[in-house]
């Protein structure tokens, strides 16, 4: 077995062919790639999603230890959770010309009505590899949870937004239940309570 490590020239991509081309796109792919045993392998088709790719903010405010989540109708949650009104972090599509951390800004303004303090990038990650493009850029913001409330999001996209605080404990719990079951959330949640402690900030400061 080679001890090569791969990269992007060692998959060569044959004919690229759009199937679907809406708010989100499809493409089927046929390309080859090395094989670990040495040579190439045959040609592969693969349906590709093309959603374009996100930014997920995780709303914290270190005096209070609160976290600011929101909660909102998720249609294909449908085919297998009992209530698809799930409990999220902020996220939103980078549109062209943006920055992730301009989306950030924003989508903090547009979904929770608050403003980041101050704004620090956490991970990024493959949002479903296996049949998506999609990369997810995370980042932790500073915020002042007492400004957290009301209804929010953008009426010509059909959203319909509340703003829950919940202290970082209890929305840790709530992951634990699995009451708290999508991706991002999941894996935002996880971060903070890894590293709540470095963040931390005394009421008397």
């Amino acid at each position: 077995m080679s001890n090569k490590l791969f990269g992007r020239d060692d998959v060569e991509i044959i004919e690229t062919k759009p199937l679907y081309q809406g708010f989100f796109k499809m493409n089927l792919y046929r390309f080859r790639h090395r094989l670990f045993v040495g040579g190439w392998s045959d040609v592969v088709s693969r349906e590709v999603f093309e959603r374009g790719h996100a930014v997920v903010v995780l709303p914290y405010d270190p005096v209070t230890d609160k976290v600011v989540l929101i909660e909102q109708l998720r249609f294909p949650a449908l085919e297998t959770c009992d209530n698809p009104w799930l409990l999220e972090l902020v996220a939103g599509m980078i549109e062209e010309g943006e920055t992730p951390e301009d989306v950030a800004r924003r989508e903090l303004i547009e979904e929770a009505g608050i403003e980041a303090l101050s704004l620090q990038p956490i991970n990024s990650y493959l949002a479903s590899p296996g049949g998506s493009t999609e990369r997810f850029y995370g980042y932790l913001a500073t915020v002042d949870a007492d400004k957290a409330h009301g209804l929010h999001g953008l009426d010509e996209e059909h959203e319909d937004i509340r703003v829950v605080v919940m202290d970082r404990q209890d929305a840790y719990n709530a992951l634990q239940a699995g009451r708290i079951d999508n991706a991002s959330t999941l894996i935002g949640l996880q971060w903070l309570q890894l590293n709540y402690q470095t963040l931390l900030v005394s009421k008397s400061e």
